[in-house]
């Protein structure tokens, strides 16, 4: 989405970020090796759960940050990491980068997990009241307001249960069907390091807010401050507009959100000599 701002003056010695490239990448190397060979995919111990599943671990609010989906997924976070997180690196000195990263990483994943709270208990009421009183018309009710691109065979389901609506083995394969598709929003793992480069660019339009970017769709300058409040106007979009997507504009907008309040921190304990 954007392209590059030269930093080279800077310097070349960044040893978080270049140390957190090469974690990644081993990371993701490890991930599809071990998968080939033995099968096991080590996002499902290391991604983020929620903290009601029951592969949920204290430990994956820290390693979910390490476990992409791809290569596709990592080159973009790695990318964003190493034009801009070597600017603030250089800046701010390694122990501070370093902390800045994990916290808003951490924050991340603690607002995206406040947000899938919401989205579960809502989905859970519903599943709860469609139990006490199933019947057709209420399974198609719920389908079309949680699963709103169901599969058609379930829409076949509803038409065969209409044939016979009183029948109660129909209500409860309903009332089983969704009971795991509630169990199965939980088992969803969250992966990558979105939420702290999302934390990055937050600190960068805070410290830089006049400088130039460039855009790669479209081809335009944007000064990074409206770069990053548009980039958080869609994300907040897309986080309202489709919730239980795929990918986790809350924990986009979680890095921004406890980016900005770290930032403000450190300014009031410093002062403006910080930047």
């Amino acid at each position: 989405m954007f392209g590059s701002y030269n930093s080279s003056r800077f310097g070349s010695d960044f040893p978080v970020v270049t140390n957190l490239i090469i974690l990644n990448v081993l990371m993701l190397l490890v991930t599809m090796l071990v998968q080939s060979t033995m099968g096991i995919n080590l996002n499902s111990y290391l991604g983020l759960y929620y903290f009601q599943s029951e592969y949920f671990r204290p430990w994956q609010y820290i390693t979910y940050l390490f476990m992409h989906g791809g290569f596709l997924h990592l080159i973009m976070n790695m990318w964003a990491l190493w034009m801009f997180g070597k600017v603030l690196e250089r800046v701010w000195g390694s122990q501070r980068f370093f902390v800045y990263y994990f916290v808003t990483g951490i924050g991340a994943a603690l607002l995206h997990t406040l947000v899938n709270h919401f989205i579960l208990a809502d989905v859970y009421s519903s599943v709860v009241a469609f139990s006490n009183t199933p019947s057709p018309e209420a399974f198609q009710s719920f389908i079309r307001e949680h699963i709103p691109n169901a599969a058609p065979g379930v829409y076949d389901f509803i038409n065969q249960w209409q044939e016979d609506p009183s029948n109660p083995q129909t209500a409860s394969i309903a009332i089983a069907q969704l009971n795991g598709y509630l169990q199965s929003l939980a088992d969803i793992p969250t992966v990558g390091a979105s939420g702290a480069i999302f934390g990055i660019l937050m600190a960068f339009g805070m410290l830089f807010p006049n400088t130039q970017l460039m855009l790669l769709i479209p081809p335009i300058p944007i000064k990074a401050k409206w770069f990053v409040l548009g980039y958080g106007a869609i994300e907040l979009y897309l986080g309202i507009s489709q919730p239980g997507s795929s990918v986790a504009h809350f924990a986009h907008l979680g890095g921004m959100l406890f980016g900005y309040v770290l930032i403000r921190y450190w300014n009031s304990k410093r002062g403006p000599n910080l930047y």
